[in-house]
């Protein structure tokens, strides 16, 4: 009897025996990944668009997102002043197109910035008193996570498209 082949490795199996921080960094883009998938190939206006009675939409998500990347990686670890902004309303300019890019961007600059820091550094936290690299990392795969199943639900609500890469 023969074995059917397998499907190659995910990123996060291929990182099933590494360090600490490579499984951290590894889980963290791949929740990042699979938001910006759940808004490829979707117009603004279905990006856009309220399914939920919450102000919840897809390019809202991704906005919300990059708020969260700006305010822990850059603002807590980097020192960068917080803009102000609503980071769930989604202005009249903003593209998918556009939202993407900025939080593909602020990932990119998140990732910079950790390469300073080990795991056991912590810098001030306004109402956490300190905080590590390591709690960062945690919080920010559940927030990414949650939300990318939040995602996921807001995308078949508006296409019928489902799974982990659709």
């Amino acid at each position: 009897m023969t074995t059917p082949p397998q499907p190659p490795l995910a990123p996060d199996e291929l990182v099933s025996a590494a360090g600490e921080r490579e499984v951290l960094e590894t889980f963290l883009d791949l929740y990042r990944a699979i938001v910006t998938r759940k808004v490829s190939g979707l117009s603004t206006s279905d990006a856009t668009r309220r399914l939920v009675p919450s102000r919840t939409t897809l390019a809202g998500l991704v906005k919300h997102l990059t708020a969260v990347e700006r305010e822990w990686f850059h603002g807590m670890l980097g020192g960068a002043r917080p803009t102000p902004d609503d980071d769930w309303g989604v202005r009249d300019d903003d593209t998918v197109e556009s939202l993407v890019a900025d939080y593909l961007t602020a990932c990119a600059t998140s990732r910079e910035i950790c390469r300073g820091f080990t795991l056991d550094d912590t810098v001030p936290s306004p109402r956490l008193g300190r905080v590590s690299l390591r709690w960062i990392y945690v919080h920010l795969i559940e927030e990414t996570a949650r939300h990318a199943g939040h995602a996921d639900i807001l995308r078949e609500q508006t296409d019928g498209a489902t799974g982990f890469d659709a």
